[in-house]
């Protein structure tokens, strides 16, 4: 599942994201289990407001990895 994060189209960061959920561009949404909530909160409701899958990945560090990056990523998301 993570490796379409390493070639796919994507955002990563919660403002890019939470610009693609707005407006409805990101296809599937990767969150982070340790990012803090009052971080996700947001982004969570969109998801589910407007059906578009949540993915949960276990660290932030492995969800940055993923997306090709060395720091943690609390967000991306596929375009």
């Amino acid at each position: 599942m993570l490796e379409a994060l390493k070639t796919a189209n994507k955002t990563v960061g919660m403002k890019q994201s939470l610009k693609a959920v707005e407006s409805l561009k990101a296809k599937q949404v990767f969150i982070a289990k340790d990012a803090d909530e009052h971080v996700v909160a947001r982004i969570k409701e969109l998801c589910i407001k407007n059906n578009i899958p949540i993915v949960y990945v276990d660290t932030m560090k492995q969800l940055g990895k993923a997306c090709n990056i060395d720091v943690g990523a609390s967000v991306a998301c596929l375009l």
